[in-house]
């Protein structure tokens, strides 16, 4: 019965060993395999952060960027606003002097140069010194962008020879009133184009960021699970190595 019991605690004991051997191995593989996934996933986990941290950086530079435009628009329209009304307001106070005559209007009509008329004008207290001052910078200011994009606009009236074309002061400052309304068109659909631009960049950065972190919050989860089943099979492996000494 001793002999036999020898034999069953022999057999009982190789296939422990055996047992153990296996499971060992199995536990060096389920390590290795969480130690390549946790690499995985720790070099994902820095791409994906420095992939959102670009896209809110760009994001950040394309508001700056868009909101210098809008102030940029804002003052332009406000300018272009203000200088369209004192041109038909002043267009209608010279339409309504002249026809009724007089003096101080003849000198108007027989002005040689806007400036001249203007000064007219103002002497016959048609118009206030101060636009008078901002109508004559506003010739002025024409005269030389008609001067500077002369070879690129061929059609653009010259400020300086405004008077000689319409045939009249009246016609003049009607002239300068269509000039700054087709500005002030061109300005508002630039910036309409600029905000659309604007709107569709951003959302395709926010939509890239919140994917992004999407993706990163289940890296990060998968990191974690990784590491608790490093930790544990390494504990059993310790279990299990002590087992078989």
């Amino acid at each position: 019965e001793f002999s036999e019991w020898c034999e069953d605690r022999a057999r009982d004991l190789s296939h422990d060993i055996k047992t153990g051997t296996a499971e060992v191995e199995t536990l060096k593989a389920s390590i290795a395999e969480s130690d390549a996934s946790i690499q995985e996933l720790t070099t994902k986990i820095d791409d994906l952060a420095g992939d959102i941290a670009t896209d809110e950086a760009d994001l950040k530079d394309a508001t700056e960027i868009r909101d210098k435009e809008h102030a940029d628009f804002a003052a332009e329209e406000s300018e272009l606003v203000e200088t369209i009304d004192m041109l038909d307001r002043a267009t209608g106070i010279l339409e309504r002097e002249m026809a009724k005559g007089g003096a101080s209007m003849l000198q108007v009509k027989n002005a040689k140069s806007l400036a001249s008329a203007l000064s007219a004008m103002v002497q016959a207290s048609v118009m206030s010194a101060a636009d008078g001052s901002r109508l004559a910078a506003l010739v002025q200011t024409s005269s030389q962008d008609s001067d500077t994009d002369s070879d690129s606009e061929p059609g653009a009236p010259d400020a300086a020879v405004y008077e000689s074309q319409s045939g009249s002061v009246v016609g003049t400052l009607k002239d300068l009133s269509e000039k700054a309304n087709s500005q002030l068109d061109a300005a508002r659909q630039a910036e309409t184009q600029n905000l659309q631009n604007f709107e569709m960049l951003k959302q395709s950065l926010s939509d890239e960021i919140k994917n992004a972190n999407k993706d990163l919050d289940a890296a990060k989860k998968g990191l974690a699970q990784s590491s608790e089943a490093k930790a544990t099979a390494e504990g059993d492996l310790e279990t299990t190595s002590t087992d078989l000494k």
